[in-house]
């Protein structure tokens, strides 16, 4: 294992530069796949030094789709060009797997289903039953951080959360962004706020603990997009655009946006009809069904396969 200790800076672009710069050298002496996973300047710079070395690139979670290059900002940029480059794509969904053949990749394309439901149903065996929601306060759990919500739209969502916190029997915890910029600004909007408890950042499992006896979340998150259904628990989606509709689709999110107006009103209603968040709240797993990494690793292991035989076009090896 080798640690790049590149972290993440305030320009993507120049982010992406130095991780190319850092993988180009351990790609020498034969390297036969190079495997990237999500939309990050990380995983841009990481495709990138294969793409130039000439080592095959596998991209996990491909095929994410806003179709606005500027929602979100700077990752539908980067999703896209990994995916143009990419000799093996897994695609999450079905919908995932449709936009990458519009776009008409020359890489092949396999609907695995998402990593993160196998880690979150592999967290969640170790975990005790929870509480029943009869015996636990209703507590709302946000989360948001996105660069296209910083400035108006954290402001607009603290707002929301003000509002809200104004009602008697809602605790609201908001987990505070390692990211400076986001976790100064909310921390100077909602410190002092009625019913709002400012929580540092936390581990996965702490995380999927909270999400699991949340009575609804609020988030910008991508991962939260793809957890909370699974865990049944409503989620309104602090963003305009979303690539994962799918969640929206089996009715356990709604998108909101981050006008401070949407939100409440959205959050209040869910709160106020048992049977509106019971609808909300079943479980469902369009994200996949916890078997992700072992499908992946077997179109991985069929693909080595055949390149050490020797055939040709592996990259038009496609499973539709």
């Amino acid at each position: 294992m080798h640690g790049l200790a590149i972290p993440g800076e305030e320009d993507p672009h120049a982010h992406v530069a130095r991780v190319t710069a850092a993988v180009a050298p351990l790609l020498h002496g034969g390297l036969t796949l190079l495997i990237v996973q999500g939309d990050t300047s990380s995983a841009l710079g990481a495709a990138l030094a294969g793409f130039t070395a000439g080592v095959p690139v596998a991209h996990v979670e491909a095929g994410l789709r806003t179709g606005d290059p500027a929602l979100p900002w700077p990752e539908e940029e980067y999703r896209t060009a990994i995916d143009a480059g990419a000799d093996l794509l897994f695609a999450p969904t079905e919908t995932a797997a449709a936009n990458l053949r519009a776009e008409q990749v020359q890489g092949a394309i396999h609907v695995t289903g998402n990593t993160g439901i196998d880690a979150l149903l592999e967290i969640e065996s170790a975990l005790p039953p929870p509480i029943s929601p009869a015996e636990r306060p209703k507590t709302i759990l946000v989360t948001c951080h996105r660069r296209e919500s910083w400035g108006d739209g954290l402001t607009s969502i603290a707002s929301a959360l003000a509002d809200l916190g104004a009602v008697a029997d809602v605790r609201i915890d908001f987990i505070l962004h390692p990211n400076p910029h986001v976790r100064e600004r909310m921390a100077e909007l909602l410190d002092g706020q009625r019913h709002v408890t400012l929580i540092e950042p936390c581990r996965h499992p702490e995380l999927i603990v909270r999400m699991r006896v949340a009575h609804l979340i609020l988030s910008d998150s991508g991962g939260i997009q793809e957890e909370a259904p699974a865990l049944g628990v409503p989620l309104l989606v602090l963003r305009e655009k979303t690539e994962r509709p799918e969640g929206i689709a089996c009715g356990n999110a709604r998108l909101v946006g981050t006008s401070a107006e949407a939100i409440a009103t959205a959050a209040r209603r869910i709160l106020a009809d048992p049977a509106e968040h019971a609808r909300m709240a079943r479980r469902s797993f369009p994200y996949g069904d916890g078997r992700a990494a072992p499908r992946i690793a077997a179109v991985i292991e069929d693909w080595l396969s055949l390149s050490r035989s020797g055939a040709k076009n592996l990259r038009l090896r496609n499973s539709f």
